[in-house]
This record gives structure tokens, sequence and C-alpha cells, in this order.
């Protein structure tokens, strides 16, 4: 049988070391020995003797599934195998956290990550009720973690000098340390009016980066 379909970086290759990598574009490999995290249902093939199981919720979970909003359920794969994770063919990418790295990322991005990395729900501070971008996910730790996006993400240098103002529905993510507000770029008359629909973006000053998605986040995008 031949055809383009069976070309070589098509085909999963042997894991080469345990961990994290690519496959390709719109997903990401994981070589599982112990355990690792997902986001719920992200998982579309496996080999191996795994074991998935949805995160322990307790109290301090249920309040992290209640106010993220953007859905960063997970579950905990344990065992020794292989996983390949994905999510509606957004493009995956890969982040090597090295010590004293934090980075801010909107739950919706969040694809898997190694157990070693630490995550905290946290409010976002000066953002007021800003639909998704209200409560966010701080990673910290040494590890690796897999964000998906929509498209290819634009990286936008922050300075103090300069702040940058993001639509909180396509913002992806933030350099942690980064200080965040609401910014209103239309009078309240004009938005009575109806205005641009653009009527409020999350500041960002400081020393660091932000990541944005080329598409807006939507109720429908969210329902699938």
């Amino acid at each position: 049988m031949k055809s383009d379909l069976f070309a070589s970086e098509n085909l999963a290759q042997p894991a080469a070391a345990p961990g994290m990598s690519l496959q390709n574009a719109k997903s990401v490999k994981y070589t599982v020995n112990g355990e690792m995290l997902a986001r719920q249902g992200s998982m579309v093939a496996f080999r191996g003797n795994l074991q998935f199981e949805r995160k322990g919720q307790g109290i301090g979970g249920m309040l992290k599934r209640a106010v993220t909003g953007e859905g960063l359920a997970l579950m905990s794969v344990r065992g020794q195998g292989e996983a390949w994770f994905a999510h509606q063919a957004g493009n995956c990418f890969v982040i090597d956290f090295e010590p004293g790295d934090a980075l801010t990322i909107n739950g919706r991005n969040v694809l898997c990550f190694d157990a070693t990395l630490s995550y905290e729900i946290k409010m976002v501070k000066g953002a007021g009720m800003t639909g998704g971008g209200l409560f966010n996910s701080v990673f910290t730790g040494t590890g690796k973690l897999a964000v998906v996006c929509e498209g290819n993400p634009i990286i936008i240098p922050v300075t103090s000098q300069s702040p940058v103002y993001v639509d909180t529905d396509a913002v992806v993510g933030w350099s942690a340390q980064l200080e965040t507000g609401l910014h209103r770029s239309q009078s309240i008359g004009s938005m009575i009016r109806g205005g641009s629909g653009e009527a409020v973006q999350l500041m960002l000053r400081g020393e660091g980066f932000v990541i944005v998605r080329p598409s807006e986040h939507t109720e429908t995008a969210a329902a699938h």
C-alpha cells in the first residue's frame, strides 16, 4: 500500500528518552515512566501500560476547576508507555522551564506537563471581571509544559516604558512577573452606543513578553 499518508514524518518513531516531545506541529508525544498530567480529553492515542485518572478534585481542586472558566480540568497519566495529546488540531509548543522561570498561561491553552512542574490558579491582579482573563494558571519549577494555540502565536516583548494591551479573549499567556491591569479604550458613551467591540483590554507592564493567538476565543469554539 502506497500513499503520502505514510510519509516518514507522519510515522510514530520509537522513543529516544522518557518525557515530552513534539510528534508534529499539531500533537505532542509523551513517553511516560511514572506520572504526568494532561488536560482531560486531550489523549488521542496510547500504547503500553498506562492508567488515566481524573485529577482528584477535593476542596482546592474543585475551586481550581470552577474558577478557571476555561477548563483546566486535569487527568493524571501513570505507568509505562507512550501517549499522544492534541486539542482541536491546534498548534502545539513545548516550553522547557528552568529554575526561576514562571509563566502565566490561560487554562484553555494548557495541553500537558511534567509532574515536576507546579501550577497554581491565581486571580489576574487588576483585571476585574474580564471573561477569560480573570483567572489563569501560573507554572513554576523545572520541567516541560506543552501549550496549544489556534494558529501561529504572536510573541510581543513588554517593557516598563512600553506596556502592551491585549484582548482578553486572545491572550494565551505572559511572563508571570509582569504587572497587570485593565485598560478601557472606549468612553462609556461610545460603549452604550455600541462601540467598536474592543472596549477593554488586559494591560501588561514590566519586563517580559506576552503570547497572543491570532483569533479571539468564542463560546462556540469553547463548546466543542
